[in-house]
């Protein structure tokens, strides 16, 4: 371990063969009881998410709220021109004409997803979170190509450094290093 006893490390970076392995590792991880970890992938690994724990998010429920919200201030907003406002009749038609309100109230709805989606992201992964730990790993460049990784963070309440790496080797992971921020 190349880490000395007088530096705060900040996580435990350990590396995997492939998916497969990576996977049951996390499982590993997870039920060794640790929380505070991430597994890191080139691409998606189908199963990852239950492996390690995670509960369904969120963020379809948040994005539905922004669109029911954008939609229904798009038809309140264009009832209340139409009727009151800048109430016209034209052409005998009557002032609720709610069938010409739909690409509006169609367009709005999506944006208003939209905005939620995107609002709900930041605010769910904390963002913008402009550097990383594990990033200034020069092994850890592999994660975007053909690298499979585990990261467990010093913020979980069962990090002790040394037996996260020894725990890390145990269950497969090579490579394993202790990161401590450059100062």
């Amino acid at each position: 371990m190349s880490a000395s006893s007088n530096q705060k490390a900040v996580a435990v970076l350990a590396e995997f063969a492939n998916p497969a392995v990576l996977l049951h590792a996390a499982e590993k991880v997870r039920d060794a009881g640790y929380d505070k970890y991430d597994c890191h992938s080139p691409f998606p690994v189908h199963g990852l998410d239950a492996a390690m724990g995670l509960k369904k998010s969120i963020l379809g429920w948040v994005a539905a709220a922004g669109g029911i919200a954008g939609g229904s201030i798009a038809f309140a907003l264009q009832w209340w021109v139409h009727n009151h406002g800048y109430a016209m009749n034209l052409s005998g038609k009557p002032y609720f004409a709610f069938q010409a309100y739909v690409p509006v109230t169609f367009e709005l709805t999506i944006l208003g997803a939209c905005f939620g989606t995107v609002i709900g992201m930041f605010i769910m992964n904390f963002l913008p979170w402009y550097t990383h730990p594990v990033f200034e790993s020069d092994n850890f460049r592999k994660a975007t190509d053909n690298g499979f990784f585990i990261s467990i963070e010093a913020e979980d309440e069962r990090f002790d450094a040394k037996k996260c790496y020894a725990f890390l080797q145990s269950i497969g992971g090579k490579n394993v290093e202790v990161l401590i921020p450059n100062e």
